[in-house]
């Protein structure tokens, strides 16, 4: 069995969770509300406060949807309490970011500055001109969107300008000066 499907989901108090007759589940906390359909033969069973993820078959499918199932509903829960954030970094001379209203301006090596709208739930925050802070309660809307964020200007390898994820580390290479 699963080892990531069979562990319990535990509800903090504050949050519901119901589950549809057509397996859809729906998370309600202080951030907001997220909804996850269910598919195949995994079922969502709720147990006071804890919430169980089980399979009715042995197959490969239901094995691979029974582990990914529990963590998209741990990560709705997750996401309805504490919300998840993504921070990034600008390096490079002249390279900046600011908010214009809810709007991420970018002024990062164009002849004009750069500007995204925010997905629904997502919000931009901009702590210093050279660092970005994507918050939401939606993991995978975050993680899109600061993808987004920083493939308008993808760290280049020579001097390692650009907008990259707060740890990430750029491989570098030698220039023509080095040989």
């Amino acid at each position: 069995m699963s080892r990531i499907g069979r562990q319990p989901v535990e509800i903090p108090a504050g949050v519901t969770v119901t589950v549809s007759d057509d397996k859809l589940v729906t998370v309600k906390g202080p951030k907001g509300t997220l909804t996850q359909q269910v598919t195949g033969d995994v079922q969502v069973a709720i147990d006071g406060s804890i919430l169980h993820v089980t399979r009715s078959r042995e197959d490969r499918e239901s094995r691979a949807k029974h582990g990914l199932y529990r963590v998209l509903i741990h990560n709705m829960i997750t996401g309805v309490t504490e919300g998840f954030s993504k921070s990034l970094t600008i390096v490079g001379t002249g390279y900046r970011a600011a908010l214009n209203g809810k709007k991420l301006a970018l002024t990062i090596g164009y002849s004009h500055p750069v500007e995204l709208d925010p997905p629904a739930n997502v919000t931009f925050e901009v702590p210093a001109p050279t660092s970005i802070v994507v918050k939401g309660i939606n993991k995978e809307v975050v993680g899109q969107t600061a993808a987004i964020v920083r493939e308008v200007r993808p760290p280049e390898p020579y001097l390692g300008k650009g907008i990259r994820y707060e740890n990430e580390k750029v491989r570098r290479k030698a220039g023509k000066a080095a040989k």
